[in-house]
Formats: C-alpha cells, sequence, structure tokens
C-alpha cells in the first residue's frame, strides 16, 4: 500500500489509460492491458537477475492483493446468493 497523498498524482495519470483501455473492444482490452503492465514493469526494473526477481515478485503481490480484496469478497456475495458448490 502506498500512502493516500502519493495516490492523487499517480490517479490522475491512470484515469486517462483506464478511459482510453475501457474504450477498446473486450477482445482486445486484456492484450492492451498485458502490454501496457509489461511496459512499465519493465521500464520500472533494470534487466538484472535481481531487478528481475523484485518484478516478479510485485507481480506475484499484485494477482494475490487481487484476489484477496476483489474476487474472495465476490466470490463470497455469490456463494451467499447462490449457495455452495457441491
Amino acid at each position: 500500500y502506498i500512502k493516500p497523498e502519493n495516490r492523487p498524482d499517480i490517479d490522475a495519470m491512470i484515469e486517462p489509460l483506464v478511459a482510453h483501455l475501457q474504450k477498446l473492444p473486450l477482445e482486445e482490452q486484456d492484450g492492451a492491458l498485458n502490454y501496457t503492465v509489461t511496459k512499465i514493469i519493465k521500464h520500472v526494473y533494470p534487466l538484472k537477475y535481481f531487478h528481475l526477481n523484485r518484478a516478479l515478485g510485485v507481480l506475484s503481490a499484485i494477482a494475490q492483493e487481487f484476489y484477496r480484496t476483489v474476487a474472495a469478497p465476490y466470490e463470497d456475495t455469490k456463494r451467499k446468493e447462490n449457495g455452495e458448490v457441491m
């Protein structure tokens, strides 16, 4: 997590990018998002083993955090609505 006071500057840069990605046809959004994240990672982390490991760790943490804060609560809601899988 980052400090709340650091979020507005980042959000201001992300919002136009997100708007652009949302306007793409659905079948192009995943590829464009993958390209975007890969491009950012390649520019932030130098091409050295140590930094590649850092990048992979961040990507793994992103996936886990997304699941924990977005996907799992959604699944919990759907489980309550529809019942457990038997």
